[in-house]
């Protein structure tokens, strides 16, 4: 069993940033659950491109408001509070927040904790 506290992650290695974003990663590939966990804050008014190559997510929002364009075919998915998307096909996109979105982020296979976003958009797959 465990029990994980947002509070008892933040300002730890697990919480980590990059330009648009901070993720709080409450579960890692070390947890050996077989999927990551993590609380994500997306700043208001960013456009972030991702493509996890390597990952599927599942991201669901639980505050704020944006959108999802995804590049293979320039569809805009708006999402809001209480919905969730799932990149079920590796889809390179285009995140954009209106407003600070928060969102609870599942990743398959997990990561480690530890990764930023590569130039791609990607997070490397740690072995």
């Amino acid at each position: 069993m465990k029990v994980v506290k947002l509070q008892d992650v933040i300002g730890t290695a697990r919480d980590v940033s990059g330009e648009n974003w901070t993720s709080r990663r409450l579960l890692v590939k070390g947890d050996g659950m077989g999927y990551s966990v993590h609380d994500t804050i997306i700043k208001a008014g960013t456009e972030t491109h991702l493509w996890y190559q390597h990952h599927l997510e599942a991201v669901y929002c639980i505050e704020g408001e944006g959108e999802v364009e995804t590049l293979k075919d320039g569809k805009v998915w708006p999402i809001k509070k209480n919905e969730l998307y799932a990149l079920d096909e590796n889809d390179e996109h285009l995140l954009r927040a209106h407003t600070e979105m928060r969102m609870v982020c599942v990743f398959n296979p997990p990561i480690t904790g530890q990764e930023v976003h590569d130039e791609s958009g990607a997070y490397p797959l740690v072995k």
